[in-house]
């Protein structure tokens, strides 16, 4: 039987996708439950927490900037799945990084998929090619033109159209919104505390509209593209069911801590005008324009923008149903913190 593949297996989606293929997330189907997962890991990353999931799990240490190392890879994969969740979103410091992995690195990964004869690949996009809403009614679906949001978003853009150039791949792609979930990175802890201490800047009026995605819900979206025949050349926005208010996402956070944990908060905002986030956008761009990159600063561009999405394609093709929103996402979240001892 041919294994299962996941590329940017030490990532924070990539290691929830890794549990629900063998199995470890309650609802959620397995996709070749007695395959072998083979996981593309960076030689930073540890191995630990990955093999302690399944004994089905194998490690390919390797990254995708070298030809040798994806050949590996996918070495024996003819007849496989491939998830590619591998991808730089904040670089450390150096903009080349969305080119050299999100893009040459992609195109590295597909082009050595169909000569070994993988079965599907489902390739995992954003919502950064198409940029910001219009307005805050304004929803993308899986026809808006592309407007790419600064350097990632031309490196996913980049990356959508590698798949559309290799109409011969059995290939999907998703688009998701900003996560959040269990075993999240450091950036969404520093979110809830910011929030704690009341130092969340909140730009405008908080009224802008933002889909999100809770992470498990996309593990949902990525399997279904997988399993699903017609799902083969289409493109899903895969979010939960509706987008939010950036002040109810704040709210929400705060009211579950207090609430549901007894945790102290401060209840202060820092409030901010949309002035704010549109220097920080230039500040973003300009730094990028000379290769570049710091991440407050782009977090900061983007708090004031609409980002928001209809999932309607993927629920009428896929059956797509997001079962978890922000109350109970932002709670599962919390709690993962606390009994991970993750300082908040």
């Amino acid at each position: 039987m041919p294994p299962v593949l996941v590329t940017g297996a030490g990532g924070w989606l990539g290691r929830r996708l890794i549990a629900a293929l063998a199995g470890e997330h309650a609802g959620l189907a397995a996709v070749e439950p007695d395959a072998a997962i083979r996981c593309l890991l960076l030689a930073r990353d540890d191995p630990k927490p990955l093999l302690e999931l399944s004994p089905r799990v194998e490690i390919q240490t390797g990254d995708l900037r070298r030809a040798d190392d994806v050949r590996a890879f996918c070495r024996g994969a003819e007849g496989s799945l491939l998830f590619h969740c591998a991808g730089v979103i904040h670089p450390r410091l150096l903009t080349r990084e969305f080119s050299e992995v999100n893009v040459a690195g992609s195109a590295r990964l597909l082009d050595t998929a169909l000569m070994c004869g993988v079965a599907r690949v489902v390739v995992m996009s954003s919502n950064s090619p198409l940029g910001t809403n219009p307005d805050r009614e304004h929803r993308f679906d899986e026809s808006s033109p592309y407007r790419p949001y600064l350097g990632y978003g031309r490196s996913k853009m980049q990356l959508e159209r590698l798949v559309a150039a290799r109409p011969e791949l059995d290939a999907v792609i998703v688009r998701a919104p900003w996560f959040y979930g269990p075993a999240q990175p450091a950036r969404q802890t520093e979110f809830f505390r910011m929030i704690r201490r009341g130092r969340i800047p909140l730009v405008g009026d908080g009224g802008n509209q933002r889909s999100m995605a809770y992470v498990d819900n996309v593990c949902r979206g990525l399997l279904l593209c997988a399993q699903t025949p017609r799902a083969r050349g289409e493109t899903y926005w895969i979010a939960d069911e509706r987008p939010y208010a950036m002040s109810e996402i704040i709210d929400t956070v705060e009211q579950v801590m207090s609430r549901d944990f007894g945790i102290e908060i401060s209840g202060k905002r820092l409030r901010l005008p949309n002035l704010t986030s549109e220097l920080a956008l230039a500040g973003d761009r300009l730094l990028q324009s000379a290769g570049l990159y710091v991440q407050k600063l782009h977090v900061l561009s983007e708090m004031n923008k609409n980002i928001a999405c209809t999932i309607a394609k993927a629920q009428r093709d896929l059956g797509y149903a997001p079962e978890v929103e922000l109350e109970e996402g932002m709670r599962r979240s919390i709690d993962w913190c606390l009994r991970h001892e993750v300082s908040l």
